[in-house]
């Protein structure tokens, strides 16, 4: 089972900071290889800056549902609004976060 780390409020890696139906993913970060539901609970309980994923680096699976526990790739993150396994519909407004997690400008986006 992954350990998925933060402040986190519920079974489906909803957190204190995002906690909506549809906020049920967890981010693998590339700085530490740690799940968190977002970059406030890696800001919270890291003591080292955030590493953002480089575009090279979309095909690793660093996006798990906190649903089905299905991890994703990037790429595959990127281009959906749902889980691939368990169709759990995923927040669309993450997509104003990419910059913070993965080296993302709309362009690269496949």
């Amino acid at each position: 089972m992954t350990t998925i780390y933060g402040v986190i409020v519920d079974d489906q890696t909803r957190c204190k900071h995002y906690h909506t139906t549809k906020d049920i993913i967890a981010i693998k970060f590339n700085c530490c290889q740690k799940y968190y539901p977002c970059y406030q609970c890696h800001e919270a309980c890291e003591d080292h800056p955030i590493s953002v994923w480089g575009k090279d680096e979309f095909d690793e699976l660093a996006i798990i549902c906190g649903v089905c526990k299905t991890e994703h790739t990037i790429n595959q993150y990127m281009n959906t609004n749902k889980c691939l396994h368990c169709e759990s519909p995923f927040n669309e407004g993450c997509q104003k976060h990419y910059h913070l997690y993965f080296d993302y400008t709309p362009e690269c986006k496949r």
